[in-house]
């Protein structure tokens, strides 16, 4: 299942019209039930989306454990983050929140297809 799971975020990548290149590290486990997916992923437009999930599998469940998803303008300034640190205890989703340059959202923890969509939708919306 680990390996499905990293197969289908590179699978994911590649098929996104946005991405110009990625650098995507797998850290996997000695036993093969966890993984740590650091790296980064180029688009088009030089923005830049940091990815640092880490999952575990239990038995036929996948568990994603800590996850950061940092994604930064060609300056290098923060536009969007969601992550699980457990910091906002003021929002219902807490773990799980989304930071904006504005506010904090409550929000699920988003697919990366999710997360291509909005960073394409931010892309051609300029």
């Amino acid at each position: 299942m680990i390996k499905r799971f990293v197969e289908n975020l590179e699978k994911t990548i590649a098929a996104s019209s946005i991405v110009l290149s990625s650098n995507i590290q797998k850290h996997f486990g000695p036993n093969g039930k966890t993984v740590y997916v650091k790296g980064q992923i180029i688009f088009m437009n030089s923005s830049i989306l940091e990815i640092a999930i880490f999952v575990t599998e239990f038995g036929n469940t996948l568990s994603i454990d800590k996850y950061r998803l940092h994604y930064m303008d060609n300056h290098g300034q923060m536009l969007f983050r969601y992550d699980n640190a457990p910091h906002h205890h003021e929002l219902p989703t807490c773990p799980h929140h989304k930071h904006t340059p504005e506010k904090i959202i409550q929000t699920t923890m988003p697919s990366l297809k999710d997360i291509l969509n909005e960073i394409s939708a931010i892309i051609i919306g300029k």
